[in-house]
């Protein structure tokens, strides 16, 4: 199967730089979106064979998710059932009988730090979501997470030490997400591989110079790994700040 994880930055602007021709050479199982900034309704997208589910947030023009997929689930949940954290369409679960599909568009902790109490809320709310699906089936999680995990992850490490996602305390949650027994699919198939990034700022022709972050993941369930075929970050697909993120995997 192919799982492919893609914060579009607005799906309808990114639609009008080639979305859809993504989504057909991509040819992914299910096909997870972050920021599409929409609200119901403003939307009639759809694709031939696939089921799509929709998150939206209460704001207009602000955050959401969405999955396209080929496989009906059993059960779909919007949000993490809290709801101090389920008013901005963060999160999209799909279940199925032998795993869980979760993307996730996790909370900036934005300039001068002002929402990073808030957003060390919603990592140990998370990482205790995915636990729980991780005790009764094996998860794959997705999505734009807003972390750049290790100095290796980012292009300036040093002077971005204490922004918005290079934090020691967002980077201490996660480290904390994976002890919980998640991997980062892309880093235990390249470990010591440095300079590939999934996002790059808009300012300071920050994507030409490839001066950019690694904060979209496919993290799954340890015992998941070994049927991990193949994972990739698709620098070269433009349309949006942020490139897909792929997993082939042997389900």
């Amino acid at each position: 199967m192919r799982f492919v994880s893609w914060n579009v930055n607005g799906l309808r602007a990114c639609d009008g730089k080639g979305f859809r021709d993504v989504f057909a050479n991509l040819d992914a199982d299910f096909f997870c979106l972050q920021e599409t900034k929409l609200r119901a309704g403003q939307t009639d997208m759809a694709f031939e064979g696939y089921d799509s589910y929709w998150n939206y947030a209460d704001k207009a023009g602000y955050s959401g998710t969405a999955i396209f997929t080929r496989h009906k689930p059993e059960n779909v949940v919007l949000g993490m059932g809290i709801d101090a954290h389920d008013h901005e369409g963060r999160v999209i679960t799909l279940e199925y009988p032998t795993f869980y599909v979760v993307t996730v568009y996790t909370p900036n902790s934005q300039d001068e730090l002002r929402r990073l109490d808030y957003r060390m809320e919603w990592d140990d709310a998370f990482r205790a979501y995915v636990a729980g699906l991780d005790a009764r089936k094996p998860v794959l999680i997705c999505g734009d997470m807003n972390v750049a995990h290790e100095e290796i992850d980012l292009k300036n490490p040093k002077t971005n030490r204490r922004n918005a996602g290079f934090t020691d305390e967002e980077r201490g949650k996660f480290s904390t997400l994976l002890d919980a027994g998640f991997a980062d699919t892309w880093r235990r198939l390249n470990p010591g591989v440095g300079e590939v990034y999934s996002w790059w700022s808009y300012r300071f022709r920050s994507r030409e110079k490839n001066a950019g972050w690694r904060i979209d993941y496919w993290l799954v369930s340890e015992r998941l790994m070994p049927l991990v075929a193949d994972a990739r970050i698709h620098t070269d697909i433009l349309g949006s700040d942020h490139c897909p993120v792929a997993l082939d995997i042997n389900m």
